[in-house]
């Protein structure tokens, strides 16, 4: 019989704005218990400090390095996340000892596929000691070690998610637009294919900021009075990435930002958010077949401008947020860390040929116990 574990899941992603905290019931498999959700941002110099953290690992060759400054912006994330969890089970009224297992993704502060290169800074055994709890971390690594590209990792758990969809007889597509956005295709007959299909959030969040001082568009406001400026759109979306048949993992630093006087700033967020939306439909050409639906998670799915562009191109599909579809779309992340956690502890795959080229379906990710 599958063990079901009550696991909690700890998300920073690359849009570097704070740390999600969720928590559900699984076997690993097929049933899924839904728990709360609670987000924590961080505050402005932290995250100057995790872009810092950017620019420390670029030289980088062994993803175990930590020298000087970076060992210290590691230990204070992961004190953040101790804090963080504490807070959750303090805010829910929930006691440590009902909590089997944490899934810790840490921060990823350089991704070179093609090097075979991941590094996510987090110091699981750390965490284990901090919190008295279990901790399942850095769960990319062994897909690399294998031929794959380490991400993305999400697409087990909306394989998931998608059973109503399956036995609907439908194709879905889940698409989770953060810092870098990735697809996932779940066919109706449990097929999944799954790659990073192009910049998200990001280079939106890296403009507004640069011209006005905020971390990111809220709701899409400013680039819904803004035009797409043809000529920028275009030196995006004619990127190498989007040719040839082999999908690859992004790092945050694959598409370069705007630079300042390229455009007003409204056009530079309506460009960069018309580029996200197109993105994600040049990589679904890749996928086995057109899916019924597009279901979106993630920050993204917030950006009403990103989403009426995302609407305007998708044929004969339907989009829908992940609450429309049934979903929580801040949580989604978290959980699937959660859910990876246990898969780790049972020895299940984390990643499949399909999602990240890895050769035959592996397991990863360390146990650090308290």
């Amino acid at each position: 019989m599958d063990v079901v574990r009550t696991a909690i899941g700890l998300m920073s992603g690359t849009s570097m704005d704070g740390i999600d905290v969720a928590l559900i019931r699984t076997d690993g498999r097929g049933f899924i218990e839904r728990g709360p959700f609670l987000g924590m941002p961080y505050d402005a110099e932290f995250r100057g400090r995790l872009k810092r953290a950017l620019e420390l690992a670029r030289p980088l060759r062994d993803r175990n390095e930590r020298p000087g400054e970076l060992r210290e912006i590691e230990l204070e994330l992961t004190l953040r996340h101790a804090t963080a969890v504490t807070a959750f089970l303090e805010h829910f009224g929930l006691a440590a000892n009902g909590v089997d297992i944490l899934g810790f993704h840490g921060q990823t502060v350089l991704h070179r596929p093609d090097e075979g290169l991941t590094i996510q800074i987090g110091d699981g055994r750390e965490l284990a000691c901090r919190t008295g709890l279990s901790v399942v971390y850095d769960m990319r690594a062994n897909d690399m070690v294998h031929g794959g590209q380490g991400a993305p990792l999400v697409p087990a758990y909306h394989a998931a998610l998608a059973g109503k969809f399956q036995q609907a007889g439908e194709a879905v597509c889940f698409v989770n637009i953060g810092g870098i956005s990735n697809l996932t295709y779940i066919g109706a007959d449990g097929r999944i294919a799954a790659f990073d299909s192009g910049p998200g959030n990001t280079l939106i969040d890296q403009w507004v900021e640069m011209q006005t001082g905020r971390t990111y568009d809220p709701g899409g406001e400013i680039g819904g009075r803004g035009k797409v400026v043809p000529a920028l759109a275009e030196r995006y979306l004619n990127s190498p990435f989007f040719r040839g048949n082999v999908r690859r993992s992004l790092d945050r630093g694959d598409f370069a930002p705007l630079r300042p006087d390229e455009a007003s700033l409204e056009d530079g967020a309506r460009t960069l958010a018309h580029v996200a939306a197109a993105s994600i439909i040049k990589s679904a050409g890749f996928l086995p077949e057109r899916p019924s639906a597009y279901i979106v998670c993630g920050g993204g799915r917030l950006n009403g401008t990103l989403m009426g562009e995302l609407s305007a191109m998708t044929e004969g599909s339907r989009v829908l947020s992940a609450e429309a579809a049934g979903f929580d779309g801040d949580a989604m992340e978290a959980e699937a860390w959660a859910y990876l956690a246990v898969r780790s502890l049972d020895g299940l795959p984390l990643t499949f040929p399909g999602t990240t080229g890895v050769a035959a379906p592996v397991s990863g990710g360390v146990l650090a116990r308290p």
